[in-house]
């Protein structure tokens, strides 16, 4: 055996600050008798080690095998280094600066990327319980594995002068736990205790004064489960934002919230203490129940049960939860405690809360008492408030569990900002700074091999998210030391991220809303840059096209570079513009005009209630505004023909109080049994004939519309027709796919088929999309990471800038034939 000492440098990049990763280091280290030391730097972990050669190489496979479960390794890099002029005697772990006094040289800039907040683990859990342990019922008990993490550093690297805990100074306990490299609170930036560490209250919203009997509850969070029992709204203090909560049980006390909130009918989120009780009001699988016990701590979003099990509390018996929680909907939004807080909460009030953002619909969430307080001068009747004060704002995760995998809708809390590596191809990109869309706005920084992609930010057209959302661009851009040295952005020139986008002085590049879609897909799954293109399928509610087409049923051949439109759907006009996607009755009148027109639906369906709505419409202006396409532009939507057919069928006809409400109320109302017959028998049939003049393939609904309005006249039940509509949709688009993929190639024919669009978040549709391109011999790329939603645009539009710049280089540095 070869015991020559030799040194080495080991830079670790990626969630490795903040997550336990130097204790780690140390602990393998020492067990492998290596000397040296571990430090954070501004990118990341840096390692000097020295010990024999094989020692080093254990001590880099153990590192990235025995990673804390909240790291992401990004970039694992080894470089050998000559021995130092005084051999060190053991390993120890340096502070922040420890890299700079080991002399290496300054990084060329920040891009460490800080761990996502995390609920609170399994350990500090059992110590909140704990009547021996000194945090007992300490509601931001925490440690390495689990807390704040985005939601409170101010700065890099990351250290407790860098964070909202900067001003309490730890007791003596705490800094034994902090200082002791065995200790699971080793240099945990957040802990705390009931000695050194923030303070919960309980108090009146209106400030009169409030006194809590102890002889009664425990402490404040334990007031604060009896008050929600009775019915009050309780503000709280989370992670990354007050929350607002009610008793999931009590129609009054929801219908409170929504005039409080002003939302009228979109579903509320619930929490409940564990899976075990989730289990009672809705079914839960084994991925469902991972996601839901997972650090992220995500809503996830649930089938409801038809019954209660035989396990169910006997007050269970008795409750049902509202349903005014989710009006119309067969699923319920659930997620277990994310803190100290609401553990404590949840021991006391045994059934569901509903917890939902403290803040107006539509707008950010508050994350001061006095930012709540502005937007709810009454109201809320008590607030359990903390001093940790919440550095920037973090929303809940959203997911759901689609064929087995679970895949985001929103990622916030526990995900973001975690790096998302780039496929094979993009190491040598330039920063790229891209600006998403204008729903569900996300931006994404594209830099060395990786992407950042912001917590989710809302809508822009509100005025509040936009400041909110060009606070947070500011922030993470000084916070990793960003500058890009190109911007990307939606095509659509009213969109409020690309106006931002044009303001910037360096190069520009816009995007296609849908291949966007496609490509933040295909970095989903690590497809490479040269792999070649795909079938990729982009269906949603609208997007800018070629030409200021207005687009939202796309097909094309696509890869990160080019996007070839291929097919779509029928485009139909948008009656009376946005108006349209706010009155759905309106694109039910436009398709059924496109299809049929008056005199024949009169003749064939005059004894339809859905005539009778219609003909007591202004037809005449509204004919007038078809005839002359008077705002009334067309576009290749699906998500407005989802919006026409369930109007037709009468769900959410005359107005929404939400984007795809309609469709949500007809994915819930499917007929699981119409479903089994096989494929195509009940569906609702939809053509594929050629536009005029393009001769572009695309799907025609006339077929279906004329089997729709057939089972209005036999009354048929709407689960039925839902069924029939979904089974329809989904062999049409199948058959569009099938249709490209031979068409680019009879002899090489595509394989490969990317689905992305908010459309896609239908689990019916997406799984029997998924499940008959498989059987037809198909590999399917699907989101799992980012949202197939416009919150996955900005990582697309940026995946498309770096891939053209990367192209463009090449070509210029391409050698004279």
């Amino acid at each position: 055996m070869n015991d020559t000492l030799v040194a080495e440098q080991m830079r670790v990049r990626g969630t490795v600050q903040g997550v336990g990763f130097r204790p780690t280091v140390w602990r393998i280290a020492s067990e492998l008798g290596i000397v040296g030391w571990v430090a954070n730097d501004a990118q990341g972990v840096l390692i000097h080690a020295v010990a024999p050669a094989a020692g080093l190489d254990a001590l880099a496979r153990r590192v990235q095998a025995e990673a804390p479960p909240l790291a992401h390794i990004s970039a694992f890099e080894r470089t050998g280094m000559g021995l130092p002029a005084t051999l060190p005697v053991a390993f120890v772990i340096g502070h922040s600066d420890a890299a700079q006094q080991g002399g290496t040289s300054a990084p060329r800039e920040a891009f460490s990327a800080v761990a996502a907040d995390a609920a609170t683990c399994a350990a500090c859990v059992a110590e909140i319980f704990d009547p021996f342990s000194r945090r007992y019922r300490y509601p931001l008990t925490n440690c390495t594995h689990c807390g704040p993490r985005l939601s409170f550093v101010t700065g890099v690297p990351y250290d407790r002068p860098r964070t909202t805990m900067a001003g309490y100074a730890l007791c003596a306990d705490c800094q034994a736990e902090y200082d002791t490299p065995a200790d699971r609170r080793f240099h945990a930036q957040p802990i705390a205790c009931h000695v050194c560490g923030p303070k919960l209250t309980l108090k009146r919203m209106d400030g009169r004064a409030f006194t809590i009997d102890s002889y009664t509850f425990l402490d404040d969070c334990d007031a604060a489960g009896t008050l929600l029992a009775k019915g009050y709204i309780v503000a709280i203090k989370g992670v990354g934002g007050y929350q607002l909560a009610c008793d999931a049980t009590q129609p009054a006390a929801i219908e409170r919230l929504r005039q409080l909130k002003r939302r009228e009918a979109k579903p509320f989120a619930l929490m409940a203490a564990n899976v075990e009780a989730v289990r009672v009001w809705c079914q839960v699988s084994e991925a469902e129940a991972q996601a839901l016990q997972g650090p992220a701590a995500p809503i996830v979003l649930l089938a409801r049960r038809n019954d209660l099990p035989r396990t169910a509390p006997v007050d269970a018996k008795d409750l049902r939860i509202a349903p005014e929680v989710a009006p119309g909907l067969d699923t319920l939004g659930f997620m277990l405690p994310g803190s100290g807080v609401h553990h404590l909460i949840l021991r006391r009030m045994k059934r569901p809360i509903v917890l939902t953002s403290g803040n107006l619909s539509d707008e950010p969430q508050a994350i001061t008492v006095e930012e709540l307080a502005a937007r709810f001068p009454e109201g809320i009747d008590y607030v359990l408030d903390h001093g940790r004060a919440i550095a920037r704002r973090v929303d809940d995760s959203v997911l759901r569990v689609i064929d087995g995998a679970p895949q985001l809708m929103r990622r916030a809390r526990g995900f973001a900002p975690v790096p998302i590596v780039l496929p094979a191809g993009f190491s040598a990109a330039p920063a790229v700074l891209a600006h998403g869309g204008e729903l569900k706005n996300t931006f994404c920084l594209l830099r060395d091999g990786q992407a950042m992609l912001s917590p989710h930010l809302g809508d822009l057209a509100d005025a509040a998210t936009y400041a909110d959302a060009e606070r947070a661009l500011a922030d993470l851009q000084a916070y990793f030391a960003f500058q890009p040295q190109l911007h990307a952005c939606d095509a659509h020139p009213e969109y409020l991220s690309s106006k931002r986008a044009r303001r910037a002085v360096v190069e520009r590049l816009e995007v296609l809303h849908h291949h966007a879609h496609i490509a933040a897909c295909l970095v989903d799954n690590g497809w490479p840059l040269d792999a070649g293109p795909v079938v990729g399928v982009a269906l949603d509610g609208l997007g800018q096209g070629e030409g200021g087409a207005l687009w939202g049923g796309e097909f094309a051949i696509a890869d990160y570079t080019g996007f070839e439109r291929a097919g779509t759907f029928k485009p139909v006009a948008l009656l009376g513009g946005e108006q349209a996607m706010r009155e759905p009755w309106r694109n039910t009148y436009a398709h059924l005009m496109a299809e049929l027109k008056w005199p024949s639906f009169a003749m064939n369906y005059a004894e339809l209630e859905l005539f009778d709505f219609l003909n007591g419409k202004p037809r005449a202006l509204l004919d007038g505004m078809l005839a002359k396409g008077v705002n009334s532009p067309l576009a290749s939507s699906c998500g407005r023909l989802f919006d026409a057919a369930a109007a037709a069928m009468g769900l959410c006809r005359e107005q929404t109080a939400y984007e795809g409400q309609g469709a949500m109320q007809m994915e819930a109302l499917v007929d699981a049994e119409v479903l089994q017959y096989e494929d195509d028998e009940l569906a609702y049939p939809f053509g594929i004939p050629r536009l005029p003049g393009s001769r572009l393939p695309y799907i025609e609904p006339l077929a279906m519309w004329t089997a729709l309005l057939g089972d209005l006249v036999l009354k048929t039940p709407v689960p039925t027709m839902a069924a029939r509509f979904h089974k329809g949709l989904a062999a049409v688009i199948c058959r569009m796919v099938d249709k490209l993929a031979q068409a680019h190639d009879a002899y090489h024919p595509l394989r490969h088929v990317a689905l992305s669009g908010g459309v896609f978040q239908n689990r019916v549709l997406h799984e029997r999309v998924v499940q008959q391109l498989r059987a037809a011999g198909y590999t399917v790329l699907v989101h799992c990471q980012v949202p197939c939603n416009d919150g996955g645009l900005a990582l697309g539009q940026a995946a498309v800038a770096a891939a053209r710049a990367l192209r463009s280089s090449a070509q210029e540095t391409a050698p004279c034939a």
